[in-house]
């Protein structure tokens, strides 16, 4: 741990930008328990909250704390079920969260559906959010039920998947093995939209990488059910590809993000990917409110080997090093599984966890927040006194 050094000038003020303890605490509540704990442990300088996210899950609550509006509206839910999800709107730029429509926090608790769940509902999302003048789309792609390759947000759309009998296919992935005939005419023309993938995810979409194979076991699909899930992806891209008038992208980074639905925003719709925590702190102006910090707190659940892929607080950390490389970043977190030397090489200072004060890991989560405000005021008394 590389404490400040005792003739260091007192630091004045804070910023706080942690991910959601997934689990927990969304991330706005993270960063509140953090401020309330440095508070009390008698910080009186300022403390600036930005709650971030990657892409995945509270994508849309970071937004919105960063000044978008939250707009809420109806949509089909992975299983068909009727939902009211949301997005973030602001000056004609809207954050649509997939995992608002088709994610797995909307089924049943224990229960899955591989084979027939639909991203549907992220095309009702993209259509509302273009027709309230939003020209740019940031879509983030993490925390899916779904394995149909974005076929359902096809659909929804206004395209057409139908088998050799002209029939509509059903929803998800395990019917478009059936798939004969891909009708586009009645797409819905989003051609003045520009798109935004943002995904921490560089998975394609087939093969032992691809969606099926790698995200489709923690979505409930059987070895059984991937090989059938596979089966219906490569006939999807053959035909979605044959269909279109540009490269194929099947293979390409992030292809593979939320059962394939990357795949289709990156052929249909044009989308570019950036890493979801890149795009969210631009999003939120974090340079700016940078200005004049001392240190910066970052965080998420579980700081681990995930983390060093570019997850959120390696997101920060790199937004703070391309701003004042001299700057300190720490991390806070649910449980830590890396070494300090990991730490260090991913340009974390220091790094806190709830399991340090407290063992018990069910205690941890369930006590989250006054936990973490005790580990607040640890922070203070080593970075603030």
């Amino acid at each position: 741990m590389n404490l400040p050094s005792s003739e260091a000038l007192p630091i004045r003020k804070v910023l706080l930008a942690p991910d959601k303890f997934k689990g927990s605490l969304p991330a706005a509540e993270v960063a509140a328990r953090l401020s309330a704990g440095l508070v009390r442990a008698g910080f009186d300088g300022e403390i600036v909250s930005v709650p971030v996210a990657d892409g995945g899950d509270g994508t849309v609550d970071a937004a919105v704390a960063a000044g978008f509006k939250r707009v809420d509206v109806p949509a089909t839910g992975p299983t068909g079920q009727p939902v009211t999800a949301s997005f973030a709107l602001r000056d004609g730029v809207a954050v649509i969260e997939a995992a608002q429509a088709c994610g797995l926090a909307l089924l049943p608790p224990g229960e899955f559906a591989p084979r027939t769940a639909t991203t549907r509902g992220v095309g009702d999302l993209i259509r509302a959010a273009a027709g309230l003048g939003a020209t740019r789309i940031v879509l983030g792609v993490g925390g899916s039920a779904t394995t149909d390759g974005g076929a359902g947000l096809l659909q929804a759309l206004g395209a057409r998947l139908t088998d050799a009998a002209g029939e509509e296919l059903p929803p998800g992935g395990a019917t478009l093995s059936r798939l004969a005939a891909l009708d586009l005419s009645g797409l819905a023309d989003l051609s003045a939209v520009e798109f935004q993938l943002a995904s921490d995810v560089d998975n394609p979409l087939l093969g032992p990488s691809g969606a099926a194979a790698v995200y489709g076991p923690q979505k409930g699909a059987s070895p059984q059910d991937v090989t059938v899930l596979e089966a219906g992806l490569t006939r999807w891209a053959d035909v979605a590809e044959a269909a279109v008038q540009r490269a194929p992208v099947r293979d390409a980074p992030g292809a593979g993000a939320a059962g394939g639905l990357g795949f289709a925003a990156l052929l249909f719709l044009g989308a570019r990917m950036r890493p979801g925590i890149e795009l969210l702190l631009e999003l939120a102006s974090f340079g700016a409110r940078l200005n004049g910090a001392g240190l910066v707190i970052t965080g998420e659940g579980s700081l681990d080997q995930q983390t060093l892929r570019g997850k959120a607080p390696v997101g920060v950390v790199r937004a703070v090093a391309a701003h004042d490389p001299g700057l300190p970043v720490i991390a806070v977190s649910g449980r830590r599984e890396l070494t300090a030397d990991e730490l260090h090489g991913a340009g974390i200072a220091a790094a806190y966890a709830l399991t340090d004060i407290e063992p018990d890991l069910a205690r941890c989560i369930a006590d989250a927040g006054p936990l973490l405000e005790r580990l607040a005021r640890q922070v203070a008394t080593d970075w603030l006194g």
